[in-house]
């Protein structure tokens, strides 16, 4: 199977410690997180993702705002210039120990934070990123 990513979920993925919107979020973002700790590859993907499924049923669910598209597009640019190469909608990724370790070096120095920029969850990814990323679920197997 492949999980299915928008671009800004990326960047969060490299500080998940199980912290989260509601408890069917975070039991959900816990599957992905052990799916990705396996190797399971990332299909990037326009708008709401298998993150986001259970925020969709609310009236006005934010997976949804221009300011969390736009987070996308600033999250995709950072990462393509990281990478060196043009990534985008439909691109598939490997979680792998070497992916992992260049993407959490880049966020922790702030060079791949751009889509971080008024995030509700900034100071909590912030203390997770200077204590070494300690206690984050998703980890290259």
């Amino acid at each position: 199977m492949t999980v299915r990513l928008r671009a800004h979920h990326l960047l969060c993925m490299l500080t998940f410690v199980g912290e989260g919107y509601t408890s069917a979020f975070t039991d959900n973002y816990r599957r992905i997180a052990e799916r990705l700790s396996k190797g399971e590859e990332i299909k990037l993907v326009s708008g709401p993702d298998d993150i986001c499924a259970p925020l969709l049923n609310g009236e006005e669910a934010h997976c949804f705002k221009i300011s969390v598209i736009e987070r996308d597009a600033a999250a995709l640019a950072d990462i393509s210039v990281l990478l060196g190469e043009e990534i985008g909608i439909g691109a598939m990724l490997v979680p792998d120990a070497r992916l992992l370790a260049k993407l959490r070096r880049n966020f922790a120095s702030g060079e791949i934070r751009h889509a971080c920029l008024g995030c509700e969850w900034g100071d909590l990814c912030s203390r997770i990123a200077d204590g070494n990323f300690s206690g984050v679920l998703i980890k290259a197997s």
